[in-house]
């Protein structure tokens, strides 16, 4: 019988228990760290204390929703994957939002299991991103289409059926709770689902800060279900695909710098701004985010970065070639400069082209260095070669199957602590 399989030059045990990693969207250590501290998510740290680890680790940049779900399911950057942002200008000069799976270049974990008869399940909040997590006919849903689908690959023709009530709305703050109980409900129909990913929407954490009520119920939301998985068994993981952070002043106004109208101002000529935050949720964010790419004639790069320099807050400025390397990007799906911005400030195009009044509130984003540290939570203890590295804190959400998969500890091991 067939123990390991082969995927993206890494290679994974095959899950003989049932096996879930959740991505909670938007999910800065901050929100579990003021969780736990104030004892609101008693079921996670029942977890840490009977031998669960948790751990620091780095989302891939820019951090957003797109390239950090295929890095976490393929377990490779973006560079390999092909999404190296929720948008992208491609190189025939088409924008494009990188939600069909003809973008992709590598498999995800899930795919490969499938295709040796494993069954997996990729369940996700964003409809946007299910086509990408099902590609290579790995069973998949969102909360979003919930209503209008199901799983006839394991006999599932309705799915609020199955999971006892109608599906919120994608901007209802419980939207993530119903992806976990598609997956719990799901395991409960098919209890041969070896391998479940479950990836949340950012909409509680783009409204409100940790310690917020609304914050609050979301966490006690997500633990409540987080103890449904362990009672069921589950070796759990559990990461985030980027943090957040506000990006406002103390009245409520955006920090925001309008990157074509500040570069056109001091005549520097811009063919595109592209904001890879980009997405169909204007109201999460109104396409401002922490990362920007810039398009502009060769000759215009030297002044370009003199100008974004002498902005406050503006953190990194890098040519193609360079921004490659550094964020691992491919090279054919980036601009001509690749510009970061600190924590407390984001990047648009023309200030023009941002309708904010629908925003949840005022502006919370992500998108930069700021926004990569996320948590990485393990079940069971971490052992093995990935040990050291994941202690040290140095390992990318993108390493987290690898951790549940190959490195945790057995239970008949002993236990750790956090």
């Amino acid at each position: 019988m067939l123990n390991t399989i082969e995927a993206n030059d890494r290679t994974y045990r095959i899950p003989h228990e049932p096996t879930v990693v959740f991505t909670i969207d938007g999910g800065d250590p901050d929100y579990i760290d003021d969780a736990l501290a104030r004892g609101i998510m008693p079921r996670l740290a029942a977890m840490l204390a009977d031998g669960g680890q948790y751990r620091l680790g780095a989302s891939e940049m820019p951090s957003l929703t797109n390239p950090n779900n295929l890095s976490i399911v393929t377990g490779v950057s973006p560079a390999l994957h092909g999404v190296p942002g929720n948008y992208c200008r491609l190189e025939d000069g088409a924008l494009e939002l990188l939600n069909d799976p003809r973008f992709l270049r590598a498999p995800s974990i899930h795919a490969v299991l499938a295709e040796h008869g494993v069954a997996t399940l990729m369940v996700t909040a964003k409809e946007k991103l299910r086509r990408l997590l099902g590609n290579g006919g790995v069973p998949s849903v969102s909360v979003e289409k919930a209503a209008e689908t199901g799983l006839p690959e394991y006999g599932i023709p309705d799915l609020p059926r199955l999971v006892g009530t109608e599906p919120p709305g994608i901007y209802d703050w419980d939207a993530s709770h119903y992806a976990m109980r598609i997956g719990l409900a799901a395991y409960r129909a098919r209890r041969d689902l070896r391998l479940l990913y479950v990836s949340l929407t950012d909409r509680v954490q783009h409204a409100a800060a940790p310690g917020d009520e609304l914050s609050d119920r979301f966490l006690v939301g997500f633990d409540a279900l987080l103890g449904e998985y362990l009672d069921e068994g589950f070796v759990v993981g559990i990461t985030a695909d980027h943090g957040m952070n506000a990006k406002h002043a103390d009245d409520g106004t955006p920090s925001v710098h309008y990157l074509a109208d500040v570069l056109e101002q001091a005549g520097v000529a811009v063919h595109d701004i592209v904001l890879p935050i980009t997405d169909p949720y204007v109201r999460h964010h109104g396409a401002l985010g922490s990362f920007a790419w810039i398009y502009l004639p060769e000759a215009e790069h030297g002044r370009a970065r003199e100008v974004l320099a002498a902005l406050p807050g503006i953190e990194e400025v890098w040519n193609r070639t360079d921004a490659a390397t550094v964020y691992e990007h491919p090279l054919d799906r980036i601009g001509d400069l690749a510009v970061t911005a600190s924590a407390h400030v984001a990047l648009g195009g023309r200030e023009q082209d941002h309708d904010l009044s629908a925003l949840h509130g005022a502006l919370r984003s992500h998108g930069g260095r700021h926004e990569q540290p996320v948590p990485l939570i393990t079940s069971r203890p971490v052992s093995g070669p990935l040990a050291a590295r994941y202690h040290a804190g140095v390992l990318r959400s993108r390493d987290l199957h690898d951790l549940v998969l190959n490195h945790l500890a057995n239970p008949d091991r002993g236990t750790a602590r956090r």
